[in-house]
């Protein structure tokens, strides 16, 4: 019998639908860097890349006996980690997006009436509290980010830290004040509605 590194991906496929481990160790082996370049060329994000892969491959296995390959399996992985990668910039752009109606992005939108410029002033100062409730790394590299425009790769050479981290800073930021300013945004919105 051929050993498992000379086996083809249709033989392979086939032993990995029998629970055979080391077929999908062989595949596993063939494929997680190309997918990985793939990907990281797509997203730019090193840590990102890994994640999708290796959670890719984790699914890979646990679904293994109700996967259906119609075409290639090289396709087929390729076209899975497409969809994964999709996906994730899908959710980024959302996460980016939520707090772009800021202070700054309101105030292009509003009359300046006296008015309305208390309303402005009173919801900075709700955003202000909100950031300074923040732990002080968190609050850091959010400012960094949103109020400072800088990348994700500069905030980690300045503090110090991993993209990783600078990314993970942002979506707890993001998270605490999505769920803090709930009501001060409607607020920003109603007013808004008034002057359109």
């Amino acid at each position: 019998m051929k050993g498992y590194p000379e086996l083809s991906d249709e033989e392979l496929t086939g032993l990995i639908q029998s629970d055979e481990l080391v077929a999908f160790k062989e595949i596993y082996n063939r494929y997680w860097y190309k997918l990985y370049v793939f990907t990281n060329k797509r997203l730019r994000c090193r840590e990102a890349s890994e994640e999708i892969v290796q959670n890719f491959f984790a699914k890979f296995w646990q679904n293994r006996s109700t996967i259906r390959i119609n075409e290639s399996l090289k396709a087929y992985l390729f076209s899975s980690i497409s969809y994964l990668i999709i996906n994730h910039l899908k959710k980024e752009a959302h996460k980016n997006q939520y707090l772009q109606l800021s202070y700054t992005a309101v105030a292009e939108q509003l009359d300046t009436s006296m008015e309305d410029m208390v309303h402005l002033n009173d919801l900075q100062g709700i955003i202000n509290k909100e950031l300074e409730k923040l732990p002080t790394r968190c609050r850091s590299v959010f400012e960094l980010s949103r109020i400072g425009n800088k990348s994700n790769k500069e905030i980690a050479r300045l503090l110090n830290i991993s993209e990783k981290t600078v990314e993970n800073h942002i979506t707890n930021a993001i998270r605490c004040l999505r769920i803090n300013l709930k009501s001060s945004l409607l607020l920003a919105i109603l007013v808004l509605r008034n002057h359109i």
